[in-house]
């Protein structure tokens, strides 16, 4: 099993370890084989060691689905004009979402990354706090595939394809009809799918425990029988935000910002609320894992900064050691 952190690959994390080496060192203090990289927005740090790569998440916007349909009156509604809709995704056109993954899955070829991770979700800013959906999942998991077909056929990339899941409209992993509808309808024969415990836990705004919501993954695992074998990647952290969710959904927020961009930085708070990323110390989770024997593990976990995030990294792996799993 290949253990990683998660962090976004660029200049800024190269400083705070003080060089790649200062990551490597504190990798090997974890235990941990490398990061799962995302992309930040600049170009990749050309010093960076592929051997440090696990994972490679791609790029995503939340809110795409009627950017890719190219939905004119849908996107009116939600950004007031088509030059707000340009600013806000870089272009205009299903080719300018499909330009950037493409750009992004060089990078992860470039780095030798031996899984990506795609998002299959779907929602917008208003959606975040309404919970109103504005489309459903089988709606999302067909674009999805779409799109990965798109991207994938006809080249030879080097690394294996794995689906998110989401508490969004989309991939949940809760209906194994619309799990076999996304992992069937990929045409690329190295894929599987990235659970990610906590967002798994999202959708069952009733759990109080730790302990439930390990019970609540098994119960998902066993409802997909042999479909959960397809599961070869785990986000592990866990959330339990029903409290939050129940006072802070169903309702637009009042004095929001104006413009597009400021309304999603802003809503990035409240997700930070519902997806809480923070570390597992019930051992209720190992059942759990020992079921999935995932070939890939991200710690992603929320931390402010470097010693934060290996407190972290470091209490849950302490759990895993406690196990025996690693």
């Amino acid at each position: 099993m290949l253990e990683s952190i998660s962090l976004p690959l660029c200049g800024a994390v190269r400083t705070e370890y003080g060089g790649w080496s200062g990551l490597r060192e504190e990798l090997a203090r974890l235990g941990c084989g490398g990061i799962e990289a995302i992309w930040a927005g600049e170009d990749l740090p050309a010093d960076f060691p592929p051997d440090l790569l696990g994972g490679y998440h791609l790029t995503f916007f939340p809110d795409w689905l009627d950017f890719y349909r190219e939905d004119k009156p849908a996107l009116l509604a939600k950004y007031g004009s088509m030059e707000a809709v340009r600013q806000f995704y870089g272009g205009a056109g299903a080719e300018t979402l499909l330009n950037l993954y493409r750009a992004d899955l060089e990078r992860a070829a470039a780095l030798r990354a031996r899984y990506v991770v795609f998002h299959v979700s779907d929602v917008s800013v208003d959606e975040g706090y309404t919970y109103q959906w504005l489309h459903g999942d089988r709606e999302v998991i067909d674009a999805s595939v779409e799109v990965l077909n798109t991207l994938l056929t006809g080249r030879d990339w080097p690394f294996a394809v794995l689906v998110e899941n989401q508490w969004w409209p989309g991939f949940t992993f809760t209906d194994p009809d619309m799990t076999a509808r996304l992992v069937e309808g990929i045409r690329y024969p190295d894929k599987g799918i990235l659970l990610d415990t906590g967002h798994l836990m999202n959708t069952n705004p009733d759990l109080r425990t730790q302990e439930e919501g390990a019970l609540y993954l098994i119960d998902m695992l066993e409802r997909h029988g042999t479909l959960s074998q397809a599961v070869r990647g785990v986000h592990l952290h866990q959330s339990l935000s029903g409290a939050y969710v129940r006072k802070h959904t169903g309702f637009l927020p009042q004095n929001q910002p104006k413009t597009p961009i400021e309304r999603f930085c802003a809503s990035y708070q409240h997700i930070l609320q519902i997806d809480r990323h923070r570390p597992w110390t019930d051992p209720a989770i190992l059942p759990v894992l020992e079921r999935i024997a995932p070939e890939f593990l991200t710690h992603e976990l929320q931390a402010g900064d470097r010693a934060a995030r290996f407190q972290a990294v470091r209490t849950q792996r302490d759990l895993l050691e406690r196990g025996g799993l690693v």
